[in-house]
């Protein structure tokens, strides 16, 4: 019975996570069956890694949707699964960064004024996507503007109801909520083709994508990695607030990062998004207060099922764009607004020049899409913006000038 339960609590953990699991994948053309074994093995790997201390599972990262889809269009996938493997090594570095100095070196070259406009732009840069997805104008795509705006509407609209107004558990789950919503709503107007869906295998091995060395691709990702590198921190931390542990002394973060940056490792190598903490799966710790890293064990497992559930597979890419679209309306200025918390809890006075340089310079960069071209090799968005905040942050000197 003690089993059933711990199994029964680990579904209930992916269930919280499912949602934006499969989302990364589904906005940038890898493959969901990827993201959910590479979640799943990537899971695991981490406990392996931190000795089964520490109750976390990892998920699809939001930080690498712009990148990934400007990797998959300027090299293809292969160059960016190689790029994403590449990323996992930034982990690494930052792991042997916290166990040589501790993390007062993170700290001062990652300030709140370097985070946060970065955070920013992760959300921003890709609002066009989003606004375009809604209105059904992405490519491929057979839905009349008032169909796709109806249905990004109705999705926006249940994944707001859900995280403003619902309770306990239900409330962890807007994304899911808002795509189950849509979806029948799809269904109702008569816009789901449910061929693909019988056609496919009940079983079916997901299809692997060969890897392709392009060291351009792996240089543009790494820098990539800094966000969720801090994001991981931030949910270690939270985790053992939520438990009473400090995760941060034992296994201690350089583990923790090492076991994220081997799961991110995996996962660009099979094809799927690299991986991160969850703050839902925080949250629904706080909920349940079960703390057992075996439930974490099971979500795990689950999930690598999942991966070779055929037909599972098949509904997940019949999804309509629309419906995504309205939720990721949502999601992305959820994260700008996260970067703007950032600054905002670090007091960052823009009044100084050197803060306000910072974060215009990013935020325009960002946004603007400004690209840094050297022979073949190019740098854009967040992996750009990510050096030019630390190298300003180091050069530019302190003022307390204000700027009249």
């Amino acid at each position: 019975m003690y089993y059933i339960k711990q199994l029964i609590a680990g579904a209930q953990i992916l269930f919280v996570a499912f949602g934006a699991m499969v989302l990364v994948p589904l906005l940038t053309g890898l493959n969901p069956a990827m993201a959910l074994l590479g979640a799943g093995v990537g899971t695991l790997l981490f406990q392996l890694i931190t000795k089964g201390q520490v109750p976390i599972f990892l998920g699809s990262s939001f930080a690498f949707i712009a990148p990934i889809s400007y990797t998959m269009s300027t090299w293809g996938q292969g160059a960016t699964q190689f790029g994403l493997f590449a990323a996992g090594f930034t982990y690494f570095i930052f792991a042997l960064i916290i166990k040589w100095r501790g993390i007062s070196l993170i700290d001062k070259l990652l300030p709140p004024v370097v985070i946060g406009p970065i955070i920013m732009v992760i959300g921003l840069s890709v609002a066009v996507t989003a606004s375009n997805m809604a209105m059904g104008q992405v490519e491929g795509s057979t839905i009349g503007y008032y169909q796709a705006i109806t249905l990004a509407a109705i999705s926006l609209l249940t994944t707001i109801i859900v995280s403003i107004f619902g309770r306990g558990m239900f409330r962890l789950i807007p994304i899911l909520s808002g795509v189950i919503v849509g979806y029948v709503t799809a269904i109702i107007m008569g816009l789901i083709d449910f061929q693909p869906i019988v056609d496919a295998k009940w079983f079916a091995v997901p299809e692997f994508h060969s890897i392709e060395v392009n060291w351009y691709a792996a240089l543009f990702m790494l820098p990539v990695a800094i966000a969720p590198i801090i994001e991981h921190i931030g949910n270690v931390m939270a985790t053992g607030n939520v438990t009473g542990e400090n995760y941060t002394k034992k296994p201690g973060l350089h583990r923790t990062l090492t076991g994220d940056g081997i799961g991110v490792c995996f996962a660009g190598l099979i094809g799927g998004p690299p991986i991160t903490t969850y703050s839902e799966v925080t949250g629904a710790l706080m909920i349940t207060r079960n703390f057992k890293v075996i439930i974490m064990t099971y979500a795990a497992v689950l999930a690598i099922g999942l991966a070779f559930f055929g037909k599972f597979n098949a509904i997940l890419q019949s999804i309509p764009k629309p419906v995504m679209g309205g939720i990721m309306v949502l999601l992305f200025g959820t994260i700008a607004s996260i970067g703007l918390k950032t600054i905002i809890d670090g007091k960052v006075d823009l009044s100084i020049p050197k803060n306000l340089v910072i974060v215009s310079v990013v935020l325009t960069c960002g946004i603007g899409g400004l690209t840094l071209k050297i022979g073949a090799f190019s740098l854009v968005g967040v992996g750009l913006v990510s050096i030019l905040a630390i190298i300003l942050n180091l050069v530019l000197k302190h003022s307390i000038t204000n700027v009249d």
